[in-house]
């Protein structure tokens, strides 16, 4: 669950790190960083998503890891929430 909640917190800020540097100075090197930090992240939140237990991630919260950007965080929510209710 650590890895998921690391990966997905990887994943949104450095989405918006890529947009940030999109709509202002747009440095290819930061690009060049960034770019497949947020991919590897990415995957890494797909991965660790669908190796949680089914009792603690129901199908339809696995599906939401896909979401590029907020997938992670989806989970991550999803998660909680079936905790909370049994």
């Amino acid at each position: 669950m650590r890895t998921l909640r690391v990966a997905a917190t990887v994943e949104a800020a450095s989405l918006a790190l890529l947009f940030a540097n999109l709509l202002t100075v747009h440095a290819r090197p930061l690009s060049g960083l960034l770019g497949p930090l947020h991919g590897t992240a990415y995957l890494v939140v797909i991965a660790a998503t669908w190796m949680l237990p089914s009792t603690a991630s129901p199908g339809v919260v696995r599906w939401r890891a896909v979401v590029p950007g907020v997938g992670g965080l989806l989970v991550l929510r999803g998660v909680e929430r079936a905790d909370r209710t049994g």
